[in-house]
């Protein structure tokens, strides 16, 4: 299957993404190291995503979950510092906003492939299954 990206969504991802992993505090957001070396491995994103596997997107949910929680907090911080109009501000908006509008079309994604999983082996996934059951682009 494939995530579809929007010029946005891949420059605030990648914005964001690189700012978490280079700040020495992981951007005030704590995260398993897999996570994190999950989201170096794909740096840069240069547009839509090919996830074969459920165990891959829940891999990429988990990464873009710390990635909103570090534009959430980002966002949090300047709207206090500044104001809620200013630029930067509006910016952190945005870029949050379109990190959470891929992360809801690829929770759909998880949706969809459990959903298949169940139709092709009469149960819920597995961890086997997660991995071993390919969507093709």
């Amino acid at each position: 299957m494939i995530l579809r990206m929007s010029f946005e969504e891949v420059t605030a991802l990648n914005a964001a993404t690189e700012r978490l992993l280079s700040s020495p505090d992981g951007g005030g957001v704590a995260a398993p190291p897999e996570v994190l070396a999950e989201l170096e491995a794909r740096l840069p994103v240069r547009g839509d995503i090919s996830v074969l596997t459920l165990a891959q997107q829940r891999r990429l949910v988990a990464g873009l979950e710390v990635v909103l929680a570090h534009l959430k907090r980002r966002m949090d911080a300047l709207i206090v510092e500044l104001y809620v109009g200013a630029d930067d501000t509006v910016n952190a908006y945005f870029d949050y906003a379109n990190v959470l509008t891929l992360k809801a079309r690829l929770d759909e994604m998880g949706q969809e492939m459990v959903g298949l999983i169940e139709l092709m082996t009469g149960s819920g996934p597995t961890e086997e299954t997660a991995e071993q059951v390919t969507f093709l682009d």
